[in-house]
């Protein structure tokens, strides 16, 4: 079994990985029903939490039927990320989170996410006092490294370890990559292989298909995988993984009907959590992703897109539902 402390995750946990504008209360929901282990907030500024802002202290709500679940920070400043880490812990997660992978511009640039793989110095430092500011387990997501001759993975996971982190996810990729070319598991495996870690040693990158999952899971070793981009729009993807492993058989992948039952269920408890301006509006992002490969859907997506009203997104889902059997996928999905 796989743990991280005294949290039991089973065998070969799946990992709802942190994403800025996807993984809040609401898809988080849809992702734990279908079989994610542990899942992760969208990523939280330190200094947001310090300044009070609202969105930042918006992302710190948790509810019990998301756990386990870690809430994940990211700065650039340690003394900020100390008293991020304490503000933190008040919301009572069961993990703490440090964001050391995130490769946008306007957050690795200022030496926060993946920015401090420039600095691996700062980065064990920074780790050993958030560590030092929590009774909570610590654990970290980073990439292999900033560029292709900065790949320290080994060394610097072994480090992190050392001053008490107690998992880590490794997207593989360097920053400089962002999320082009193939992910090289190569590098996690050394992780996972090296004598001296003990603690688990989770694996991200490219996993969008159950075969995949556990074609890697048996080539690389990995305590678990954890899922990214493959999961928007797509919830199921963890039931459809946990299906394959155990039994070597695909799941039957959700129908029309019950996308359009996950897309209501998001919207409603997007409203309950945002108010209904908001809710409506952060949803639209949503769309195109649930109902991706529908034949002939383009002219709803649009009218989905473009509402703003709750009664005429309720009357275009109450449709769909009433003729859904009219909608299928197309071969290419």
């Amino acid at each position: 079994m796989v743990k991280i402390r005294d949290i039991d995750l089973g065998e070969f946990p799946l990992l709802l990985a942190p994403m800025e504008d996807v993984s809040d209360p609401p898809f988080r929901t849809l992702c734990k029903r279908h079989g994610a282990d542990l899942m992760y907030t969208e990523f939280i500024s330190s200094e947001g939490l310090i300044r009070d802002a609202l969105k930042s202290r918006m992302k710190l709500d948790i509810f019990e039927k998301e756990r386990p679940i870690g809430i994940q920070i990211f700065g650039s400043n340690i003394e900020s990320m100390r008293l991020a880490t304490e503000i933190t812990a008040q919301s009572n997660p069961d993990i703490i989170d440090i964001n050391y992978g995130c490769p946008v511009k306007k957050v690795a640039c200022k030496g926060a996410g993946a920015g401090i793989l420039q600095d691996i110095p700062k980065m064990v430092r920074m780790t050993a006092e958030i560590v030092k500011s929590t009774n909570l387990p610590v654990t970290v997501k980073t990439r292999l490294g900033w560029d292709d001759q900065s790949k320290y993975i080994v060394e610097v996971a072994e480090r992190l370890q050392d001053v008490g982190i107690e998992a880590i996810s490794i997207h593989g990729r360097t920053r400089k990559q962002m999320y082009k070319g193939e992910a090289d598991w190569s590098l996690i495996a050394d992780v996972k292989n090296n004598s001296r870690m003990n603690i688990p040693v989770f694996g991200n990158g490219d996993i969008n298909t159950p075969e995949k999952a556990l074609a890697y899971k048996n080539k690389y070793g990995v305590d678990g995988v954890m899922i990214g981009r493959a999961s928007i729009g797509n919830p199921w993807i963890f039931r459809e993984i946990k299906h394959f492993l155990k039994h070597g058989t695909h799941h039957a992948p959700p129908n029309f009907l019950e996308k359009v039952e996950a897309v209501i269920e998001h919207l409603e408890t997007s409203i309950a959590w945002k108010g209904e301006k908001l809710g409506i509006a952060e949803m639209k992002r949503h769309y195109s992703n649930y109902f991706r490969g529908i034949v002939n859907f383009k002219d709803i997506k649009t009218n989905l897109v473009t509402s703003n009203e709750l009664d005429e997104l309720n009357s275009i889902l109450k449709m769909l539902i009433e003729k859904a059997d009219m909608y299928e996928f197309s071969s290419s999905y």
